[in-house]
């Protein structure tokens, strides 16, 4: 025999146990409902306790479940389920009070804010599609050799400037009045455009 046989022997031992007691307390029997009591108890308490109620809620949620049980005995019919019957009516009382005893708690707009994940809005990143849109298409209507510059800068961070004299057959020295000669190009084909007011 293995363990998971040995848990299950015991577990339907146990709710095999609770029927009979069940059956004897309807039948009259007062004390059966002291073993059921006794059977069920340590049960319900691991059901309780496993939603993170305080100790005093979860004795407060099994007190419950064996009132309910109390009223509503003659609605169980068949004695075998007393045991899931007892379990689930412990599953949704500590459901329902762990869920109203988690009050709302206000925070100050400043605080929150920090913990907000960094997110534009969707009309800042439409407006800045459309100006990066206009911008790019400005820049293609300047020469060949103003726009490669002007790529060049806007996604290198730190340029060789050795290299990119080499790339664009110009002197080292000339790139910054180049640069500045084509941005100014560009500022003019934006206005144009209605990119840049």
């Amino acid at each position: 025999m293995t363990v998971s046989d040995s848990r299950s022997d015991q577990a339907d031992d146990l709710w095999g146990q609770c029927a009979r007691s069940f059956e004897h307390w309807v039948s009259g029997d007062t004390s059966a409902l002291d073993d059921l009591v006794a059977l069920m108890t340590p049960v319900l308490w691991h059901v309780v306790r496993a939603y993170r109620l305080s100790e005093d809620t979860a004795e407060d949620v099994i007190q419950t479940t064996w009132l309910a049980l109390v009223r509503r005995r003659d609605a169980i019919v068949e004695p075998a389920a007393i045991g899931g019957w007892l379990t689930t009516t412990a599953r949704r009382e500590a459901w329902r009070v762990g869920k109203a005893s988690t009050k709302a708690v206000a925070v100050e707009d400043e605080e929150l804010a920090v913990r907000l994940p960094q997110q534009r809005s969707a009309e800042l990143s439409a407006v800045e599609l459309d100006q990066n849109r206009l911008m790019w298409e400005a820049v293609e209507t300047l020469p060949e050799r103003c726009q490669r510059l002007l790529r060049i800068v806007a996604f290198e961070n730190r340029p060789d400037y050795a290299q990119l004299a080499t790339d664009l057959g110009m002197p080292v020295g000339s790139i910054g009045p180049t640069r500045g000669r084509c941005l100014a190009k560009l500022r003019v084909a934006l206005m144009q455009t209605g990119g840049l007011s």
